[in-house]
């Protein structure tokens, strides 16, 4: 089989690895010149090391991409560093951790030692769980987080300092206009499976190198090379007026309704190109910082209180130093999910506000933190199409097309999952395998 996949991101090196594992001649179509698509190595003069164009997590639970890496040669226990559930805030106010003990009682035993909970947050926490449970882990199709937590009687104090930071980190969309059902299937495949499951796994090498640039070394790829010209039938695909057997889509869904518009009213399926259309979007900001002397923070990994007043609107910072295990550097990424209004100020305004809301929470650790050094360069990435908006009701396309030799790849197709990497790596298993059932073997 000569096969291509259009999109060099997570979900179309999926399909690629995939397709050629299965005996397929592959190559990839990428119009930029880095694999990964929006999970990808960037370069910054003022910074010694490669940078993510944002900054990503991934947990245990994400089966399907951490034996993907093992299946291209990549080692995830090397590349990862795997840690119990543990959030805390870096202002010293809110500590919640796992201990090693079997699930769910982990899960329980964190909610009630946490610290800055009140006891009847803490037994509204564990009634939310046993009510999802309840539910089998399916609220109403309608409903939004803020929805489901009210009827859970979780108050406004916790969803401010647990459930909002949780709901953008994995959604990328706030609780008010978020999905129940998908944070419910977020909920459960990461605190109701095994006690595994729910460590969190932080990258300590760029995005790229953890496995795309191995996929990519594997088939042939084309990078620099947009697709414009798309004509599939049943016997076949023409890519730009070149011939493929059989092909996997696996670009953002309105780029596929651009590619396949005429293709799509010609086979009657214009339901799927009002579903490809549907999709709304929200922007991530990423803060790379490095600084002018090591600092260490106590976690490699730590909560960051919001006030949006000030432009204190990071949700997570990530001591990227200590997760590249280099004691002499101090380099720090400030994440702030669903920032639209970040996205709208002024970009050295936002960049200093980003700082000072990182400087003064330090400043109240218990353990008194040394001061931040001096900050010697700053980047302000900010993925303006990060994600999908997750929201009630969206109808997701499946992994099919009406033609057996084009299938779609993506976060945004019908994968139970919010718009996160595992979604899009099993979206692009899915489609290699419609293509060619071996590639499910």
């Amino acid at each position: 089989m000569k096969a291509a996949v259009i999109g060099a991101g997570w979900a179309g090196l999926a399909a690629s690895v995939a397709l050629r594992e299965a005996g397929a001649k592959v190559t990839v179509f990428e119009a930029g010149h880095t694999p990964g698509g929006r999970a990808r190595r960037v370069f910054h003069d003022g910074f010694e090391s490669p940078l993510d164009n944002g900054q990503h997590l991934l947990s245990g639970a994400y089966k399907h991409t951490l034996a993907l890496m093992r299946r291209v040669g990549r080692n995830p226990d090397a590349l990862l560093m795997r840690r119990s559930l543990r959030l805390a805030s870096l202002d010293g106010r809110f500590r919640l951790s796992a201990p090693r003990l079997p699930a769910p009682l982990h899960v329980a035993v964190a909610i009630l030692g946490a610290r800055g909970l009140s006891w009847t947050d803490r037994f509204a926490t564990l009634r939310l769980m046993r009510g999802l449970r309840a539910m089998s882990w399916t609220p109403p199709r309608d409903w939004t987080v803020r929805q489901l937590l009210h009827y859970h009687a979780q108050s406004d104090t916790l969803i401010r300092q647990v459930w909002e930071p949780l709901c953008l980190a994995a959604m990328n969309t706030p609780v008010a206009s978020a999905s129940a059902g998908l944070f419910a299937r977020v909920l459960r495949d990461t605190l109701a499976g095994r006690r595994e499951d729910s460590d969190l796994l932080l990258p300590c090498t760029d995005l790229s190198a953890l496995w795309p640039d191995a996929a990519a070394r594997q088939v042939t790829m084309r990078y620099g090379s947009t697709v414009r010209q798309l004509q599939p039938s049943a016997e076949g695909i023409d890519i730009n007026q070149e011939r493929f057997d059989a092909a996997v889509l696996a670009v953002p869904p309105t780029f596929a309704a651009r590619l396949l518009d005429a293709p799509l009213r010609a086979a009657g399926a214009t339901g799927l190109l009002d579903a490809l259309r549907a999709f709304d979007y929200l922007p991530i900001a990423t803060l790379n910082l490095r600084l002018a002397g090591p600092w260490r923070l106590p976690e490699p990994m730590m909560m960051l209180r919001e006030e949006p007043a000030r432009g204190h609107v990071g949700q997570w910072l990530f001591d990227r130093a200590q997760l590249a295990g280099d004691a002499l550097a101090g380099e720090l990424a400030v994440v702030a999910s669903a920032a639209t209004s970040l996205a709208e100020r002024n970009r050295q305004q936002a960049i200093e506000a980003l700082i000072d809301q990182v400087a003064e929470q330090a400043a109240g650790y218990p353990q008194r933190l040394p001061p931040m050094p001096e900050v010697a360069a700053a980047e302000l990435f900010i993925e303006k199409r990060a994600t999908f908006a997750a929201v009630p009701g969206l109808t997701r396309p499946l992994n099919t097309t009406p033609w057996p030799t084009l299938a779609l790849a993506g976060d945004w197709t019908d994968t139970g999952y919010p718009g996160v990497l595992e979604g899009a790596v099993r979206s692009g298993l899915e489609a290699a395998r419609l293509l060619n059932p071996r590639a499910g073997d």
